[in-house]
């Protein structure tokens, strides 16, 4: 029963099972042999989620992206069994010579080695290679063995030859350019030596080019795709402390974020001003970035709320952006609906639209739901970096903090530079994010007058 292609997406044979009948699974297990039951645990192609299973085709690298817990490690030590294993204890497989290259030899031996999805763990008893600790390599019974190397040492990998490598969280590699490198030149044996990289993405250089590659085909995972091995408690946790912000997008859903080179906003810099409580707010403003268009192809209608609190002088105030409500609206009455939806959520003290390319329409659409509307138009005269870099200032001093939720909109930051753009399509929550601040903060501070003191 391998993995199978159902109406509601491939499934593992094990999956199949769980989901059968309690006949049914009594009937599959007595057809089995004593020898099959054995054996059955070790067959991981019954067992292995899509994205653990290799791509068809003539690859050199498979590139496995996923959220911590997803199922990286297990994927990579099965992929290496299945490469040196015959179909026989002692029988030669494809792969005699493999490179296994963790961040340090110790991170190596402990996680690809010994862990508790590592290659020990993972082979069957008659199959299972002995550990030479003095050689720091693992050898299998059919002779066939994997040294083991720390990206530490990149000149370690100058001089040996290999037909299979697993790397092993390569975006975490000081390195990792220099080690990558080396290993490529090692790489040299056999008709189609091949390699597995099991890594959490994070935007460096030495993966990007990698994902680029022709040869490269890679799968993906987010930590949930693993629950069932999962602890409960750790997924209530890591959801409940990272979910909605970039950390967590990365970190958990496995996804590649990147930050435009010369960005405004980096991902460093808005995690470091990430808030886990909002404070009580002297004003809440909601900004909106209309569409030109109203339809269901239109872009975004970037609708942003954010809380300040002004106590004080100009500079002691601190902003929050709590809210990224932006919409695909399919008319001008659906975005407008979805912003005052969003100023009354957050009891907003003033809706705050550009009327660039709307004009009196705007107001006319919102006044349509919401007669007594506290309503302001604002009118752009300067291009968009030239608005955006007064608030990245803002951020800069730490006076910005966001709340979670905010992936999309933080996405937009990270991709703004100061020659424009760098993402797809219009940075429309960007936009009604700088209409935000300037409203609550920037536009204020600029008439505000120091208070008197009385003087007797």
């Amino acid at each position: 029963m391998p993995s199978t292609l159902t109406p509601h997406g491939l499934r593992s044979g094990a999956d199949l099972l769980a989901c059968a009948t309690p006949e049914e699974q009594k009937a599959f297990l007595a057809d089995l042999d004593e020898a099959s039951l054995l054996a059955l645990p070790y067959i991981f192609e019954f067992w292995a989620l899509p994205h653990q299973l290799p791509p068809e085709g003539q690859w050199r690298s498979w590139v496995i992206l996923g959220g911590r817990g997803a199922g990286k490690t297990r994927a990579g030590a099965e992929w290496v069994r299945s490469q040196v294993e015959g179909s026989r204890p002692m029988d030669v497989g494809r792969a005699r010579r493999v490179a296994l290259v963790g961040e340090t030899f110790d991170q190596a031996r402990e996680v690809m080695v010994f862990g508790e999805s590592g290659i020990l763990a993972c082979s069957p008893p008659d199959r299972r290679p002995r550990w030479e600790a003095t050689r720091r390599r693992l050898v299998w019974p059919n002779g066939a063995v994997a040294q083991v190397f720390s990206a530490h040492e990149p000149e370690a990998l100058r001089g040996p030859q290999f037909d299979a490598a697993w790397v092993d969280e390569l975006a975490k590699w000081k390195k990792g350019q220099d080690t990558w490198d080396m290993l490529q030149f090692g790489l040299r044996l056999g008709v189609n030596p091949q390699q597995v990289v099991t890594t959490t993405p994070k935007n460096v250089g030495v993966l990007r080019t990698l994902l680029d590659a022709p040869s490269t085909v890679s799968t993906h995972a987010p930590t949930e795709a693993n629950r069932a091995y999962l602890a409960a408690s750790f997924l209530e946790e890591v959801r409940t402390r990272y979910g909605g912000t970039r950390q967590g997008r990365q970190e958990l859903d496995g996804l590649m974020l990147e930050d435009a080179e010369g960005a405004l906003w980096s991902t460093a810099q808005l995690e470091a001003g990430r808030v886990k409580e909002l404070p009580a707010f002297d004003r809440v403003v909601v900004a909106v970035d209309p569409p030109v268009t109203g339809h269901a192809g239109s872009d975004a209608c970037g609708i942003v709320v954010v809380g300040v609190t002004t106590q004080g002088a100009p500079q002691d105030w601190r902003a929050v952006v709590i809210e990224d409500a932006s919409v695909v609206a399919s008319s001008p009455s659906a975005w407008a609906e979805a912003a005052i939806d969003a100023l009354r959520r957050h009891g907003g003290d003033r809706l705050v639209a550009e009327v660039n390319q709307g004009g009196d329409l705007v107001e006319s659409v919102l006044r349509q739901i919401d007669p007594m509307i506290p309503y302001r138009a604002v009118r752009a005269s300067r291009g968009k970096i030239a608005r955006a870099e007064p608030v990245a200032a803002l951020y800069e001093q730490g006076r910005i903090a966001h709340a979670a939720g905010l992936g999309e909109l933080e996405d937009q930051m990270c991709q703004m530079t100061a020659q424009g753009f760098q993402g797809k399509g219009s940075p429309d929550r960007v936009d009604a994010l700088v209409w935000a601040i300037f409203d609550a903060m920037i536009a204020p501070s600029a008439t505000w007058q120091r208070p008197r003191v009385r003087t007797l």
